[in-house]
């Protein structure tokens, strides 16, 4: 069974929280993408940019839980990380993240809203988990749930 079987199973289960992790992981790739390519600009959107690319690199802990394990990091940021692993709590950390860029458009419309739309589907499907009452399910692909037990 290859990566590729393995994410269709993954996607058939109908859990919202798969479909949030990996949107989530195309945020990740889309936020650090933008927030490089916005970062030259000579205004506001610098801060936005850099903002967008921190929550990139935050989010690469929160959706691959084994780099907690394998990566040091400091205690401070262990419980700041922990407070985000309920579905609740990954719905308001990516409604919050797209809310920031979405004020982005404010100062200036840029690729930034790309991020803005993805990080506010992202949490969308989180929130659509906890309001079904669904658990929250690991892809097997980025570590699973027996390493996110680990880290909780």
């Amino acid at each position: 069974m290859g990566i590729m079987d393995s994410i269709g199973s993954e996607m058939k289960t109908r859990n919202f929280s798969i479909y949030g992790q990996w949107t989530g992981i195309i945020a990740i790739i889309l936020c650090v993408a933008v927030g490089i390519a916005n970062i030259f600009h000579l205004n506001l959107i610098i801060i936005f940019s850099v903002i967008c690319l921190i929550t990139g690199l935050v989010l690469i802990f929160l959706e691959i839980p084994f780099l907690l394990r394998i990566c040091p990091t400091s205690p401070k940021f262990d419980t700041f990380m922990r407070k985000f692993h309920s579905l609740w709590g990954r719905a308001a950390f990516y409604g919050v993240a797209s809310l920031v860029q979405w004020l982005s458009c404010i100062v200036q419309a840029t690729s930034l809203i790309a991020a803005a739309i993805l990080l506010m589907l992202a949490g969308m499907f989180y929130a659509l988990a906890a309001i079904k009452g669904q658990q929250f399910v690991g892809s097997k692909t980025l570590g699973g749930q027996g390493v996110a037990q680990m880290i909780v």
